[in-house]
């Protein structure tokens, strides 16, 4: 009886590339002028960013009055869209770190745009912490420095300083963790450019030669790095949720939030990096790189998160109901049937329905469809921060200090200021770097078996990790 052959994987470089034809591909965006639809969207997300600035500056002058926060609900659409990015930026590392760590190859074609994700979400996320303490010009109090004044030490037994050590931590790491990867594709553009940007590209690829020190050391530093940010990943969002955790306010003093906050972050920055590979893919002709087998294995990943997620939602109902606490239970039953039911099913339509259509091999592999799930999905993803925020605090023990919040036009356009910050520095990274690593990439059609590799070049345009070519 003979032995049953195994199936064969897609590959995840098609169209039979040479090492020159993916120098081509991946540093022409960098080199040739930008074609009217960056332009356009440049423009657009520049013009949305100086309207988030003015909101900014207004908050800053005219006191946070001038937004729709009161005195029951505190906390309102400042720290869910804190929360929301934090979130987004979990991916990043995640692709990166934890996949590279297991060998995972499907990664290399999204990683280098998850971990410029990752900086851009973290950068906008803690724009928000600086800005809501009310006071922005004593913001500086967050940071534990030596000084004689006593009371105003920070409080080490705050979630808000754990915060800032622990997004302060992510953000150094997966900034050099995304600069490491950086290195060899700048060279690769160095060797290709000519004048002042070849200068430019000197300095930013460190004098890069392709030595085979240089490969190792490199591989090395990726490693450590990948190491040290791998339990950030758990640690970062598990951090964020005693915000809300360590406080005795009924829907948010459950244990159940640090796993449940990781799995939805993971769950909703997957869906962003799809919203952003899936364009990028589109407008820079990409689809040889970032292949069906790349979506459909990050739809596999939303699946298991969303599940996940949905699991949580459900044991939050289930222990309120079995606690027997009264105050609990009005929590939740106040989230399905108060004032904000519509954020709540909004929430669950979005996060615990939706995913379920990844069941089907055909959807999954749907670019289209993939598309707007992961635009729904992050939709949702911000319904149940402001879920878990607004709608917990309009409700508390007396009731006759029950609330109601809505948003003012100085708290949206701050919003959509970070949006705006995000896709500007995001296009500018566009123009600036290969989106996908180089490098990897070449490294994987070497190392496949299903594809030929043709021609013989030098190591600056095709060495892949330590094969040097002279």
């Amino acid at each position: 009886m003979s032995a049953p052959i195994s199936p064969v994987r897609n590959p995840l470089i098609t169209g039979s590339k040479t090492y020159h034809q993916i120098t081509e591909d991946l540093c022409s965006p960098t080199e040739r002028a930008p074609n009217p639809t960056w332009v356009i969207a440049f423009l657009i997300s520049v013009t949305v960013f100086g309207f988030g600035l003015f909101c900014i500056a207004w908050t800053i002058w005219k006191g946070i009055g001038t937004w729709g926060s009161n005195r029951t609900i505190g906390w309102a659409w400042d720290i869910t869209n804190f929360v929301w990015w934090i979130g987004i930026g979990h991916a990043g590392t995640l692709i990166s770190a934890i996949l590279l760590l297991f060998r995972q190859k499907w990664r290399t074609g999204v990683n280098r745009a998850a971990e410029a994700m990752t900086i851009f979400a973290v950068m906008c996320a803690a724009l928000f912490p600086g800005i809501h303490v009310g006071r922005a010009w004593v913001v500086f109090y967050f940071f534990p420095y030596p000084n004689t004044r006593g009371p105003l030490w920070p409080n080490f037994n705050s979630p808000l300083l754990w915060d800032l050590f622990a997004i302060s931590t992510y953000f150094t790491v997966s900034l050099l963790f995304w600069y490491t990867g950086l290195v060899p594709d700048f060279a690769t553009v160095r060797d290709r450019a000519k004048g002042i940007r070849k200068k430019v590209y000197n300095v930013l690829s460190f004098g890069w030669t392709g030595a085979a020190k240089h490969w190792q050391r490199w591989e090395s530093l990726s490693l450590v790095l990948a190491g040290i940010a791998t339990p950030l990943v758990l640690s970062v969002h598990t951090i964020v949720s005693f915000d809300f955790a360590t406080s005795v306010i009924p829907g948010w003093h459950t244990t159940i939030f640090p796993p449940y906050f990781v799995a939805g972050a993971i769950f909703s920055g997957f869906a962003m990096v799809l919203t952003l590979m899936l364009i990028t893919r589109k407008v820079l002709s990409l689809e040889d790189y970032i292949t069906i087998e790349h979506v459909e294995s990050m739809n596999k990943v939303i699946l298991a998160t969303g599940s996940i997620v949905g699991v949580a939602y459900l044991t939050e109902l289930f222990i309120a109901w079995y606690s027997g606490y009264i105050y609990e239970q009005f929590a939740f039953f106040n989230r399905a049937v108060g004032i904000y039911w519509w954020s709540y099913f909004g929430m669950m339509a979005c996060n615990v329905i939706s995913p379920q259509f990844f069941w089907s091999k055909k959807l999954r592999r749907n670019v289209t469809f993939t598309f707007f799930m992961s635009i729904f999905i992050n939709i949702g993803m911000w319904f149940e921060r402001f879920v878990i925020i607004a709608t917990t605090l309009a409700r508390d023990y007396l009731p006759s200090s029950w609330s109601f919040y809505k948003p003012t036009w100085v708290e949206i356009g701050i919003y959509l200021g970070t949006m705006g910050l995000f896709f500007t520095l995001y296009l500018i990274f566009v123009r600036v770097a290969p989106v996908v690593a180089i490098a990897e990439v070449k490294s994987i059609l070497k190392s496949s078996g299903d594809q030929y590799v043709k021609g013989h070049e030098t190591y600056h345009e095709t060495a892949p990790l330590r094969e040097v070519h002279h």
